[in-house]
């Protein structure tokens, strides 16, 4: 079974996701296909389609499910690893690291200071899924989201600063640092102005230009 997420921290595996064709034939690759059947549905050249696929199993975005004989040859069933894919940072090497300067770090409405923990909360993920991925267990994790309409800036503010209390106290209240077996959780929050889905695609579509 494929992963639910494989997280990309090479710059080489990167490079060789970064094809329309490699993304089109991971995307036909949600179900097990071979080279030839992939070629069927996506209507390109079969020696193409082999030669992404040599690629793109090679950097770990493909794996192989099974060979099976056709004819007097065998021929090679493959799937998409994982059935999504997310870059870390990591793989832009210095580029990828924004980290926020102190001034930054002091104010919780920089721009710097939120971009710097999204990114770290995605190498962090990375390790933790090659950690769960090589003992056979999941992560423990927990994630929300809600859209806020405020009424002003004030309003805003008034909120940012009860939230910040609000976390404080029940971070008072769980935080053991004594107990002989609890596990340390980091707790990241952000907020910023929520985008459409039309703006989404339209920056897709302006970035695969």
């Amino acid at each position: 079974m494929a992963e639910a997420i494989q997280v990309i921290q090479s710059g080489a595996t990167a490079a060789t996701l970064f094809s329309p064709a490699r993304m089109q034939i991971l995307e036909s690759l949600a179900e097990p296909a071979s080279a030839a059947g992939v070629a069927r549905t996506l209507g390109l050249p079969r020696q193409q389609v082999n030669y992404h696929l040599r690629e793109l199993e090679t950097a770990g975005l493909v794996e192989l499910v099974e060979e099976r004989r056709k004819g007097n040859c065998f021929e090679r069933v493959l799937r998409a690893a994982a059935r999504s894919y997310v870059i870390s940072p990591e793989a832009l090497g210095t580029l990828g690291k924004p980290g926020a300067t102190e001034e930054q770090q002091r104010d919780r409405f920089s721009v710097g200071y939120l971009v710097a923990l999204a990114a770290r909360a995605i190498r962090d993920l990375a390790v933790l899924c090659g950690r769960a991925e090589k003992a056979g267990k999941r992560i423990s994790t927990m994630a929300m989201e809600v859209d806020v309409r405020f009424a002003s800036p004030a309003a805003r503010s008034e909120f940012a600063g009860e939230l910040a209390q609000e976390i404080a106290r029940l971070a008072a209240k769980y935080h053991n640092e004594s107990a002989p077996v609890g596990r340390r959780f980091r707790l990241v929050c952000g907020v910023y102005p929520a985008i459409s889905a039309n703006e989404t695609a339209d920056a897709t579509s302006v970035r695969m230009q």
